[in-house]
């Protein structure tokens, strides 16, 4: 969330009182102005959605082109009076959620210029997480920021288990190439490659399949090793977020701030008391 002490404005009382309204909700205008951010944002991804219909697109395109300027429009007003408002205007700009507003609105007007990126538009869906805030439940955000951390500090023993993934694709793949002596969906190593990813991963479209005893003999193997190789990801994130659990006390459980001082009785952040 925003840090509200890098946030507040100082200089004047108009800024004050549209900054509570826009990033707050503990009045009935900001309350109101964030449903109806979030409504907008719903009919906007809706709309979008109707656009990628060609029967609905042609027979209401010109309401799905105004509604969309008229919503657009709205949040292009909104994120410049988001950075208006706020002392430190940079913080804004390159927090989390400051960066997901920019996306939001972006793709709007690059589709003036590519119609095909009006269908990143559907970013917008991303500002939904701002439904914590409007509803009181950042209490709830804190599973979220444990899965961020644990899956953070997890990261380099997933880049090695990806990597090692990366090299049984392709030794496999390179084996059921001459095995298969290069038949239907096994013509090339890459094609071999692609269904040992999609085997190895149980996935399995279907769409490729041996048809050697050898080959199948393999496959049976690759599916085999697939269930105890995608729980290796799986059991590193759950250590950590164990690892995480155990040492929650030293983590604010509103914004999951850990810079948290051992006589602290409030935390530095958001305020709230710890426990």
């Amino acid at each position: 969330m925003e840090r509200e002490h890098n946030l507040i404005p100082e200089d004047s009382f108009w800024k004050k009182y549209l900054y509570r309204i826009i990033y707050r909700s503990d009045t009935k205008l900001g309350k109101l102005f964030d449903i109806i951010l979030l409504s907008l944002i719903l009919m906007s991804t809706f709309i979008i959605m109707m656009e990628s219909v060609p029967k609905l697109d042609k027979r209401f395109h010109i309401t799905f082109f105004v509604l969309e300027w008229i919503i657009s429009l709205f949040f292009t007003a909104e994120y410049f009076s988001r950075i208006a408002v706020v002392k430190n205007k940079r913080h804004y700009i390159f927090s989390f959620f400051g960066i997901i507003d920019f996306l939001a609105l972006i793709p709007f007007y690059l589709s003036l210029f590519f119609p095909i990126t009006k269908y990143f538009l559907i970013f917008r869906m991303l500002r939904m997480l701002r439904i914590f805030r409007i509803f009181n439940l950042l209490d709830f955000m804190n599973d979220g920021y444990l899965l961020v951390r644990a899956l953070k500090n997890s990261s380099r023993k997933i880049y090695i288990f990806l990597l090692f993934l990366i090299i049984f694709s392709v030794i496999v793949g390179s084996l059921m190439f001459m095995v298969e002596g290069g038949r239907e969906g096994f013509e090339t190593i890459p094609q071999a490659i692609y269904w040992a990813v999609v085997t190895v991963t149980t996935v399995g479209y279907g769409d490729v399949s041996p048809i050697t005893p050898t080959g199948k003999f393999f496959a049976v193997v690759l599916m085999l090793a697939g269930y105890s190789i995608i729980a290796v990801p799986t059991g590193i994130v759950t250590a950590e977020m164990r690892n995480k659990r155990q040492n929650l006390e030293k983590v604010c459980d509103r914004c999951g701030n850990e810079d948290i001082d051992d006589d602290a009785r409030y935390c530095k952040q958001c305020g709230k008391k710890l426990a």
